[in-house]
């Protein structure tokens, strides 16, 4: 009960000391408080950034896969880029025996001319895609309907249009049943799928025209030498990235004919790695940066030692007046260590402030992309706890010097 009476005089004695000398604490605290307000301020400016674009990879699709042939480094000059390019073979194989995988479609995709009476668009993008590239995707279709088995097996010459298109090819508002030519080709628009600005998720751009036909229509029509550009699969479980590239490896080495020592001549990707991986990195440069700004603790902290020297020098006279009357050296020692304290914690509390008040700011930036910024508890937690250390360690010396002092000769102190 003693001790805990104690404790509270002589916080209360020490905050009475900052208030008393408000100025020199406040230049004392400096750099205390800009250490606390950087960090803060920091790890919320990165927190927001992070769920904004993790926020585009969840609308993106976390669990999407994309394969690719690739012509590694030493078959270059054996082989040509068309020879290692995808084969529908292949991905019906993947479809068939990756158990990890939810659905499948290739892709491929052209600039042709499209044209809707007087209406002309040069070099729109054009996809062919299968049936399944609807659950893969996730894209609504808003009017119309969806691709079908029968598209693709009867090839029909059909297209899907985004909302972009039917402005810029002035369609009317229900386009279902509309014909536009597609490199002077006739395709019927059977359904409209709502425009996804990726463009503009990912770095700026505008929203252009898409057209998607069924894969053998283009495969027939359009692209006659039948490769792909590019599959994109669906994992049933984000969880499974390790198992469906050992699985989808296996089936495209066995497609291949490869042997042991021979490379993959594809590539596999996953959304889910990338995610994880800026993850990595965003912990890594709130860390890094954390690291940095500490350093201006640092030297809050010198200046703390610096001025509870000072105080001990000012109140020699006091010291050897409460020794004389029975204080103990460990009663000493205890005020001026939380009378360091205290000031590292005024400092502490100030600069969360700013710094808090900075990242509500952040939010407000106009196109910062900043709407979720918010600093973590830990952060918080880090940056209090860090000051408290500072206080007990760079207040222990003069703490130590003030306990050591010999009542008499303070006394004698001018």
């Amino acid at each position: 009960m003693i001790v805990l009476r104690l404790l509270f005089q002589t916080v209360f004695l020490a905050l009475g000391q900052i208030w008393a000398n408000k100025f020199r604490a406040l230049l004392t605290t400096l750099g205390v408080i800009i250490g606390v307000a950087a960090i803060i301020a920091i790890t919320g400016g990165v927190k927001g950034l992070e769920r904004f674009i993790l926020k585009q990879f969840e609308t993106f699709g976390s669990r999407r896969v994309f394969i690719d042939g690739e012509l590694p480094r030493s078959w270059r000059g054996k082989v040509s880029w068309f020879e290692v390019q995808l084969r529908q073979h292949e991905i019906e194989a993947i479809a068939r025996y990756c158990p990890s995988i939810e659905a499948v479609s290739p892709i491929w995709t052209a600039g042709y001319p499209v044209e809707n009476g007087d209406v002309y668009l040069d070099a729109v993008g054009i996809t062919g895609i299968w049936p399944t590239w609807h659950d893969v995707e996730n894209r609504r279709v808003i009017i119309g309907r969806q691709f079908n088995s029968i598209d693709e097996t009867e090839r029909r010459q059909v297209c899907l249009i985004n909302e972009q298109g039917v402005k810029q090819l002035e369609l009317p508002k229900d386009p279902v049943g509309s014909v536009i030519l597609v490199g002077g080709r006739r395709f019927t628009v059977v359904g409209v799928l709502e425009t996804i600005d990726n463009a503009l998720q990912f770095g700026g751009g505008d929203v252009a025209t898409e057209l998607f036909v069924p894969f053998a229509t283009c495969k027939d029509l359009l692209n006659p030498r039948g490769w792909i550009r590019m599959c994109w699969a669906q994992l049933k479980s984000p969880d499974l990235v390790d198992d469906a590239r050992a699985e989808i490896t296996f089936v495209l080495r066995q497609q291949r004919g490869l042997r042991d020592d021979q490379e993959d001549t594809f590539q596999i990707q996953f959304v889910q790695r990338v995610i994880d991986q800026f993850r990595a990195i965003a912990t890594a440069i709130t860390v890094f940066m954390g690291g940095l700004v500490s350093i201006a603790l640092l030297v809050g902290g010198i200046g703390i030692m610096n001025i509870m020297l000072v105080s001990v020098s000012e109140r020699t006279r006091e010291i050897g007046l409460r020794k004389a009357m029975g204080a103990r050296p460990g009663v000493i020692l205890m005020q001026f260590l939380i009378e360091a304290v205290v000031l590292c914690m005024t400092g502490a509390f100030v600069g969360l402030a700013i710094g808090l008040a900075a990242v509500f700011v952040m939010r407000f930036i106009p196109r910062a992309n900043l709407e979720g910024a918010a600093s973590p508890m830990w952060a918080i937690v880090v940056a209090i706890g860090f000051s408290m250390f500072i206080g007990v360690a760079f207040g222990m010396f003069p703490a130590i010097k003030a306990a050591r002092l010999d009542p008499i000769d303070a006394l004698r102190h001018e």
